[in-house]
């Protein structure tokens, strides 16, 4: 049977508040990013997940690391935090997934125009081609 392990945070960025959706099943982590209005009830927040979770877009799976629940020594806590800091940069879990996802969109974002700028010289060519054949058409 698979475990699924779900988690909603809500935070205000200015101006809007942001619902971060984390999902964890099979040693994967996904994340999700949506953006509310005004400030959402808890119980609408449940609600929205309800209702939109088919149309959520999570970024793609992460391994999860396991939660470790030993109690560490604060100085190596510090140092162990600086060396991690110092290798992977800032940020949770969620929002390297995040990152991740919005690199994903922009390349998919970069392809698009490039095929549609593609198509639209294509097509100019085309019409160009269309007017020379039509000047020479009397000869």
């Amino acid at each position: 049977m698979e475990k699924v392990h779900f988690t909603v945070t809500l935070c205000f960025q200015e101006p809007f508040w942001i619902g971060i959706y984390e999902r964890e099943s099979n040693k994967k982590y996904e994340v999700c990013r949506i953006v509310f209005g005004g400030e959402p009830k808890d119980y609408e927040a449940h609600d929205f997940l309800l209702k939109n979770f088919e149309k959520l877009r999570f970024s793609p799976p992460t391994d999860a690391t396991p939660l470790v629940k030993q109690r560490i020594n604060p100085k190596r806590m510090q140092r162990q935090v600086k060396k991690e800091i110092q290798t992977s940069g800032i940020g949770t879990k969620a929002q390297q997934a995040l990152k991740l996802q919005l690199e994903q969109k922009k390349t998919e974002r970069k392809k698009h125009t490039r095929e549609q700028r593609e198509a639209e010289k294509e097509r100019q060519f085309q019409l160009k081609q269309q007017k020379r054949k039509e000047k020479h058409r009397g000869h």
